[in-house]
């Protein structure tokens, strides 16, 4: 049986040596990506599309906001000076204002404005009662409680923002809040970093996609939805370019097409069969191999490299292993930093946090291992897990345990480090 992504057996047709190959570290190995990941050049965005962007220019207000003194209550709009004592206070109705009218009489001594929330304060006015601290009978309002002070439940014009001021500042991260700043200050378009657009390419034979039912041989293709999502989680745009077939041809093909975004991730065809062509099609791309296995667990095989080109960005190529856990251990590792970066954001990846261990684990081997866990409350549990195929046991996962190379039993209570699942894109 051929044994395609396990790596388990050097053959004679092998396109390409593993076994002569510096194993990095995690860390050696992230640096060499981060060394590698350059912020994309800011461009025009439509501010609909600029969200989790980075902002890179000043953004200023061409507007006063709230454009006028205003009412922050439904109430009356009085003069402070005529509630001057707590009891009974009775004044004439001049008006109604609404939010989006205008009021057409000043405020005078022994008056008052019905007002709404957010409309203009009448002249004259310098104070506005809570409707609850009134009653109404006929052309006249009577305030219950007083005194008041000048200025209570009003927002004067350009509290919140100024004509001409800055209100965003070049390295903010666009977020909800800030495309309705931009909204209000009639930005319909920023210049920002945008999000990496990332090529992602499942390969292998036996591969069908997730609406097929799988024949003799064959699995569907889980990595590729796996990764488009995990994708759209750091922040970038998913181009997904479906399956490709293990041959040179194939590859060739839509390596090609993918080598056009800012980021190629790839699954399969990394290891040590003699299917596993990718390193190979790469090297003919003109793809310059930055290194080949990382010292980890699961994730050995990892393949990274760069293709330059002149006038042109450069495109980061991920070569991952098939198994899907490999797979979403290497993005959160390694592609995702690299996402951030690019994205002119911190590349930490995913919060780290300390844990206590709630039962005995054996570690062994010559690897670092992330373990899938769960945690709770500073306390963490390892899974039955049973390899780098079993994607099910991952989806009762919030961390990945981390266990240091070497042979040690883990014992109730030890600290360990744990890579917590699930976050979504930050700054």
């Amino acid at each position: 049986m051929h044994l395609r992504s396990a790596g388990v057996f050097r053959s004679a047709h092998t396109p390409y040596d593993l076994w002569n190959v510096t194993l990095h570290s995690v860390a050696e190995a992230l640096q060499l990506v981060l060394d590698r990941a350059e912020p994309l050049a800011p461009r025009s965005i439509p501010a609909a599309e600029a969200l989790g962007c980075m902002l890179a220019e000043a953004v200023t207000s061409d507007i006063d906001s709230p454009p006028h003194d205003k009412s922050i209550v439904d109430g009356y709009a009085v003069r402070a000076a005529d509630v001057m004592v707590d009891g009974a206070v009775q004044l004439r109705i001049l008006e109604e204002v609404t939010a989006g009218a205008v009021p057409t009489q000043e405020v005078e001594a022994g008056t008052a404005t019905r007002i709404m929330t957010g409309a203009p304060l009448p002249g004259g006015a310098d104070a506005v009662v809570m409707i609850e601290k009134t009653t109404m009978d006929g052309d006249r309002v009577h305030v219950l409680a007083g005194p008041i002070r000048v200025g209570q439940n009003i927002m004067r014009r350009a509290a919140s923002l100024a004509k001409g001021h800055e209100v965003l500042a070049p390295g903010k991260l666009l977020r909800a809040i800030e495309l309705g700043v931009l909204a209000e200050v009639g930005r319909t378009s920023v210049v920002a970093i945008p999000r990496p657009r990332v090529g992602v390419l499942a390969t292998g034979n036996e591969l069908v996609a997730p609406h097929e039912t799988p024949g003799p041989g064959q699995i569907r293709n889980s990595n590729g939805p796996l990764l488009a999502a995990l994708v759209r989680q750091a922040g970038a745009t998913p181009v997904e370019l479906g399956i490709a077939r293990d041959t040179a041809a194939d590859l060739r093909a839509k390596i090609t097409a993918g080598l056009a975004s800012d980021v190629l991730v790839l699954s399969g065809g990394v290891s040590a069969g003699v299917l596993d062509l990718v390193p190979q099609v790469l090297s003919e791309l003109q793809v310059q191999e930055i290194f080949h296995k990382v010292n980890l667990k699961p994730g050995k095989p990892l393949w990274f490299g760069i293709l330059r080109r002149p006038n042109v960005a450069a495109t980061l190529v991920f070569g991952l292993p098939g198994n899907p856990v490999s797979t979403l251990v290497c993005f959160e590792l390694f592609v995702r930093p690299a996402l951030e970066q690019l994205r002119g954001v911190p590349p930490r990846g995913l919060p780290r946090t300390k844990a206590w261990l709630t039962c005995e684990h054996q570690q062994r081997g010559e690897r670092p291992t992330y373990w899938p866990a769960t945690l709770q409350d500073a306390r963490v549990t390892p899974l039955a897990w049973k390899g780098s195929g079993d994607l099910r046991t991952l989806t009762d996962a919030s961390g990945l345990a981390f266990f240091p190379a070497g042979d040690r039993t883990f014992q109730v209570g030890d600290e360990i480090e744990v890579l917590m699942l699930g976050e979504s894109p930050r700054a």
